[in-house]
């Protein structure tokens, strides 16, 4: 027969509700105590039962996450800290992915609810948040992570997109780059935010905004390093080509950089490249990739605990939004020597200074 709660209870001469306090990481047991519950039950090999526990309690103890693309490292460094800070409170993370369709995406959170889940995290691929409404009718609490919906009531945990377009064009025009192309990304509030933060820095340094320079990708967010290298290819037939590429993340960065070198150009003296993303290999590259980072991390670990706060609060707390502050990581692929910077910026200087507008139209 299966070990229970009470067979450890009756053996430690201790009541059930002490070894399933320490088994759910509670914080009102000593020190001493925790450290002989937890050794008897690796001794006896115990293995909580969760059916029954769901049903003394009405939860099934699962947390949902559904992602674009679990091969992307980005969301798979996400539900690595996710599932680890869930694990603490004895929750465990299902995973889904929506391939970035929106119908495939509806498909999965109708499986996950079946499953009779306490709560969702969500990266969704939809443009109009059209999926969600059933959510906010019936379903279960749900998180939104990296894309956000102005329509919906949920709480969102991410990065000010904004800031990350603006880090990283402000970085490419200080180093002197004068034509800096934009890789977007889909048309979800990522996408959107970072295309406004390097309009913004474009603006704001009196760079004139090229919209030839602004590239679509096909599908940047599951094919990432396909779509880098096919808009790259398309950025390099330009008459006049860019001198700089901001990317939507990271393996699209990676996509364009194999471009760019197989045409026998040179980052970054001829084209500096800054992706999104940061993620653990773009130290390790060929060429070092500057990344904007946007604390991955962290994100899966405030995902973890709003949802936490909302499976444990008796009233229905109140919408939160954590915007963690983006971070811009300078490595090989957007560092130019001084000189080459330094004649750059001085030629960007003049052009910033001479009038938009010529003065016999004034």
């Amino acid at each position: 027969m299966p070990v229970t709660m009470k067979d450890i209870a009756r053996d430690l001469g201790v009541s059930v509700v002490t070894i399933s306090k320490v088994l759910r990481n509670h914080s009102d047991i000593g020190e001493e105590t925790r450290k002989r519950v937890l050794e008897r039950v690796k001794e006896m090999n115990y293995r909580p039962n969760l059916s029954a526990r769901g049903l003394v309690t009405g939860r099934s103890y699962l947390v949902g996450l559904v992602v674009p693309d679990l091969l992307h490292p980005f969301f798979a460094q996400i539900a690595k800290s996710l599932s680890k800070s869930l694990l603490k409170k004895g929750y465990c993370l299902i995973l889904a992915t929506s391939d970035g369709d929106p119908q495939l995406e509806r498909q999965e959170i109708e499986q996950l609810l079946g499953r009779g889940l306490d709560a969702l995290i969500i990266a969704s691929s939809s443009t109009d948040g059209e999926v969600l409404k059933r959510l906010d009718e019936q379903g279960p609490p749900y998180i939104l992570i990296d894309r956000s919906f102005a329509s919906s009531a949920a709480s969102f945990v991410g990065v000010d997109d904004v800031a990350v377009g603006r880090l990283a064009t402000e970085h490419l025009i200080e180093i002197g780059c004068e034509r800096i192309a934009h890789l977007r990304g889909p048309a979800t509030s990522t996408g959107i935010d970072r295309l406004k933060g390097y309009k913004d820095a474009l603006l704001k340094h009196r760079v004139p905004v090229n919209e030839s320079l602004v590239s679509a990708a096909r599908n940047v967010d599951v094919d990432s390093f396909a779509s880098g290298t096919e808009e790259m290819e398309r950025l390099l037939e330009l008459k006049d080509r860019p001198d700089a590429v901001f990317c939507y993340n990271d393996p699209a960065a990676i996509g364009a950089i194999d471009v760019i070198l197989r045409h026998g150009l040179r980052v970054p003296e001829d084209i500096a490249v800054v992706g999104c993303g940061n993620l653990h290999y773009s130290s390790q590259l060929r060429i070092p990739l500057s990344s904007v980072d946007q604390h991955t991390d962290q994100i899966g670990a405030q995902a973890a605990r709003v949802a936490l706060a909302l499976l444990e609060s008796k009233t229905p707390p109140r919408r939160k939004v954590i915007l963690l502050e983006p971070e811009l990581v300078i490595r090989a692929s957007s560092q130019i020597k001084r000189s080459s910077a330094r004649k750059k910026s001085e030629k960007a200087l003049a052009a910033a200074t001479t009038p938009l507008i010529p003065n016999k139209y004034r």
